[in-house]
């Protein structure tokens, strides 16, 4: 009867695996971001920089990948979350620029982390309606700071330059 002794164990390990207390996980982030950096014209796509950082961001957010990405109708935002999106298996959610309390209505309803692609005069308001300190504007040449925003309002100034975040 050995092979039912050792049936016994493992049931009873498997039990007391599943009644131990997990480690507690944080809860879901909120990443805002400028769009990386662009081309020249009207509505214009990313220039070579940009694409090429615009790949990094999927490996940089591997700690932490969004359930959801959100970027603005824009040409230059919807190319700065492609890569991600695509490495995730996921549709970019787009959004009017121009309607922050929506977008923030949508964010807030999700459950899982979530990457919001913006403008630098749309992430300040965007940051500060999740309920973080307003952060100073960004400068038309700032392109890779990236705001974590805790469920609870704890923010982080990232940039892609940096580390990756760690969950």
């Amino acid at each position: 009867m050995p092979a039912r002794r050792l049936l016994a164990f493992a049931a009873l390990a498997l039990a007391a695996c599943a009644t131990t207390a997990s480690p507690e996980r944080s809860p879901p982030s909120v990443y805002v971001m400028r769009h990386l950096q662009k081309a020249d014209g009207p509505d214009p796509g990313l220039s070579a920089e940009g694409a090429a950082r615009a790949a990094r961001l999927a490996a940089w957010l591997r700690a932490d990948p969004p359930a959801a990405i959100y970027a603005s109708t824009t040409r230059r935002a919807r190319e700065t979350a492609a890569p991600l999106a695509a490495a995730l298996g996921l549709e970019p959610r787009l959004y009017d620029p121009g309607d922050t309390a929506g977008l923030l209505a949508r964010v807030k309803a999700e459950s899982g982390t979530v990457l919001v692609v913006g403008h630098s005069n749309t992430v300040p308001e965007i940051v500060a309606g999740l309920g973080a300190p307003r952060p100073k504007p960004l400068s038309e040449q700032a392109f890779g700071d990236i705001f974590r925003i805790g469920r609870d309002g704890s923010v982080a100034h990232l940039t892609l330059s940096g580390p990756p975040p760690r969950r």
